[in-house]
């Protein structure tokens, strides 16, 4: 047992004898069943009631919630990473000189490793990591999964570890490192005792054993490293490291890549294949879940990162506090070790909404701290992410009447990685889909290297009703098709439908009643120029169809707390306005509605307004000579007083002129159309940005966004429209001068210079920007 923190002794008279280290504490064991079995749970106390604790038992310090194990990952001098790799069940001096006689000398690595060491490594290894450099695995990761389902789907019974989670991921790993095909099976049979090794507790007479697999691994890893030596030409990280070694031989020493070798084999992984293992025991043990994914493989990128959030693969990790610092409140000395459980910083109910709940759709679940966060960041977490989605379409298209086995299951105990042992799965071999449908085989879905877009998430709704609302102009009434309630939205959202396929993707505002969960209603106006979209809704859709949707998202929210509103509509922007006079009328705010059209007929719900609406509403028809005088409306500007319009660019453009004397912020719009054009090379200027949090300095060319700049180096950063429409890309700027191009930002948030979006905004005049990221 470790030696207690708390001062005994200076304890007050009334103190002593006592100890302040609570009975949870006292009894919290990470490698009995109950953390095995479900991390999250077995700290649901802690999170609750003792966020940061310390482990008589372990000796560590222990951090539940997500906000401070964020914090951790961010500030990597504070608590440095140095403990990551150390083994946390000490091996005894008969296991040590085993070790010793293979010549066993682990170094640091990128895991491990203090500043200023770590990211001139990081910067001069990143390469091989980004998703440009990922897309050549694609196919190989494919193939290889294909011939190992191969081999058992006609069994109809499968222990999907053994039969290829284990394997696959290891082979992948191999490859990725440029490990020849005949040092293979050897390093496959050692890779597992290095874990064991590191995070598990083996008995006394089990270490000597490991011992020898650890030593038999290191002197291995050295030979196939000398072997590359002769020939670093060709694919593969360790070759790639070799020859970075020749450019930069103090940042990448003999000794370094001799400890890489090793670690990247674990690294790349059991994390993988435990990952898929428990990926796939959520999903079947969901099956509304596994349904979606197989009837819409879209849905595959954003199931990947829930399973990681609600179920991951990498439980805790470790660092060291090098000062003394205060977390959740409690004064941690120098010199502390901590063990940051991520799996429970996943469900923290504070920053994930219903946190337990299993939801493949949840649109921040590419937060979870799975891959930890900042300068030490997994970097094969594209790797991973691909290698999951090509395994779960596989699954889903060739096994989707799979289901889980009667079982238990059991794990490898140890603190950090977490997988079941077996995983048991049955189906019907008579049923598998392929032998009917032979060009299954053929399909593949894409695969999105990268973290996925939360705005990329799709919904499969029903149309309910389909009714004419004026010329040319239908009104669409969705709803679930299980009749469930659907997501509650704001006055200003809009959706995304999918028009025929995921190409051709329209946003439409919602324009029914927010307090109808059942359904989202919008209107769409057939525009003769437009670009397909229209015309597939007016031409195609009936009701009953089923449809995909992504959404809702609000960019243009009513602010509640107005004195007074002036709405503004023109043509089809009535669509957003409508819903927010509806919302103004409920809430008494005082208000006006104005109505913008050509002509009666071509404007939509004209007798809907009028009954709901009265003498609030203002109706300009230019058939009737009736126009709309924007400076006479605006000449005065009202303290309190917030202006929301939408519709076609010029009559955006005169009210921002007669706006131009208010006080900022008191127009509000919404576009339909962007005004950002593709980029000129001969125009722009290149700039640098910083990235806080992860400690890289990357530069932007000329003919190059921040967006493509950004995810070039390997930083996962959302995006959607990426027309400066949508926002989803958006970034927190710290410093420096943004030249911002979007239409989603309003002028004080431009003014106060705190975000940007990434997809369009540069650096003002080819300054430096350091954003927080």
């Amino acid at each position: 047992m470790a030696t207690c923190p708390f001062p005994h002794a200076a304890m007050a008279p009334a103190a002593a004898g006592t100890c302040p280290v609570s009975v949870q504490a006292m009894a919290f064991d990470p490698f009995g069943d109950g953390y095995q079995q479900d991390p999250p749970e077995y700290l649901r106390w802690a999170r609750e009631q003792e966020p940061t604790f310390f482990s008589p038992q372990l000796g560590y310090w222990v951090v539940t919630r997500f906000d401070a194990i964020k914090a951790i990952f961010r500030d990597n001098i504070t608590f440095s990473p140095s403990i990551a790799l150390e083994k946390i069940t000490p091996t005894g001096p008969e296991a040590n000189a085993v070790l010793a006689s293979y010549g066993y000398a682990m170094n640091r690595t990128l895991v491990n490793e203090d500043e200023p060491a770590h990211m001139p490594r990081r910067r001069v290894l990143m390469e091989p990591f980004t998703p440009e450099a990922l897309k050549a695995h694609e196919p190989m990761v494919r193939e290889l999964t294909r011939q190992y389902v191969d081999r058992f789907i006609n069994d109809g019974r499968a222990d999907l570890v053994d039969q290829l989670l284990w394997e696959v991921p290891l082979t992948v790993a191999l490859h990725f490192l440029g490990v020849p095909e005949e040092d293979m099976d050897a390093l496959r049979r050692y890779s597992i005792a290095h874990t064991v090794n590191t995070w598990g507790r083996p008995k006394p007479e089990e270490q000597v054993a490991v011992a020898h697999a650890v030593g038999n691994f290191w002197q291995l890893a050295g030979q196939i490293l000398a072997k590359m030596r002769l020939d670093p030409s060709g694919p593969g990280w360790m070759k790639y490291g070799i020859r970075q070694q020749v450019l930069h031989p103090e940042v990448v020493t003999d000794s370094y890549l001799h400890s890489m070798m090793m670690a990247g084999i674990v690294a790349a992984h059991e994390t993988t294949a435990n990952a898929t293992a428990n990926a796939m025991k959520l999903l079947l043990q969901h099956p509304r879940a596994w349904q979606d994914i197989c009837e819409d493989p879209s849905l595959i990128p954003n199931a990947v990162e829930e399973c990681l959030r609600h179920n991951g693969s990498v439980a805790a990790w470790r660092r060291l506090a090098t000062t003394d610092v205060v977390i959740d409140g409690i004064a941690i000395p120098a010199g502390s070790k901590l063990l940051i459980v991520t799996s429970s910083a996943n469900h923290d109910e504070r920053h994930f909404a219903d946190a337990d709940l299993f939801d493949i759709r949840r649109d921040n679940a590419s937060e979870h701290l799975t891959f930890g966060y900042g300068a030490h960041q997994c970097m094969g977490k594209n790797l991973a992410r691909m290698e999951m989605q090509i395994f779960l379409e596989e699954f889903t298209r060739r096994l989707p009447h799979m289901r889980l086995a009667q079982q238990t299951f059991s794990y490898v105990p140890n603190t950090s990685f977490r997988g079941p042992e077996h995983l048991w799965v049955e189906w019907d071999a008579a049923l598998n889909p392929e032998r009917n449908t032979p060009e299954l085989l053929r399909r593949q879905q894409p695969v999105r290297i990268g973290e996925p877009s939360k705005h990329a998430i799709t919904r499969p709704v029903i149309v309910e009703a389909i009714t004419p609302l004026a010329e040319g102009v239908i009104k669409l009434r969705l709803v679930s098709p299980d009749g469930q309630a659907l997501p509650r939205w704001a006055p200003g959202a809009h959706i995304d439908v999918e028009c025929g396929s995921a190409e051709l993707s329209r946003q439409y505002s919602l324009c029914g009643d927010p307090a109808d969960e059942r359904a989202l209603e919008i209107a769409v106006l057939r525009e003769a120029a437009g670009r397909g979209g229209s015309a597939w809704v007016h031409g195609r859709v009936l009701v009953g169809d089923r449809l995909k949707i992504r959404g809702p998202r609000n960019h243009f929210r009513l602010d509640e707390s107005a004195q007074r509103l002036i709405l503004i509509a023109g043509g089809i922007g009535i669509t957003p306005v409508s819903a927010m006079a509806r919302r103004a009328h409920a809430l008494g705010i005082e208000y006006q509605l104005h109505y913008c059209g050509r002509s009666r007929a071509g404007m939509a719900m004209l007798d809907d307004l009028a009954a709901l609406h009265g003498e609030q509403l203002h109706v300009h028809v230019s058939a009737e000579g009736s126009r709309l005088d924007l400076q006479a409306l605006l000449a005065t500007p009202e303290a309190g007083t917030q202006i929301y319009a939408c519709g076609p660019v010029r009559m955006l453009d005169a009210l921002a002129q007669a706006c131009a004397a208010w006080p900022e912020d008191a127009l509000r719009v919404e576009h339909f159309v962007s005004t950002v054009g593709t980029l000129d090379p001969a125009r722009e200027q290149a700039f640098e940005v910083e990235l806080k949090d992860s400690g890289f300095t990357i530069p932007v060319r000329a003919d190059q966004t921040l967006l493509a700049a950004l995810r070039a180096a390997n930083v996962d950063i959302q995006s959607d429209c990426e027309e400066g429409l949508c926002g989803s890309c958006e970034v927190s700027v710290l410093s420096g001068q943004v030249d911002h191009r979007d239409v989603v930002l309003t002028r004080a948030e431009r003014e106060a210079n705190r975000q940007m979006m990434s997809c369009c905004s540069r650096a003002c005049g080819g300054q430096k920007l350091v954003l927080e990221l």
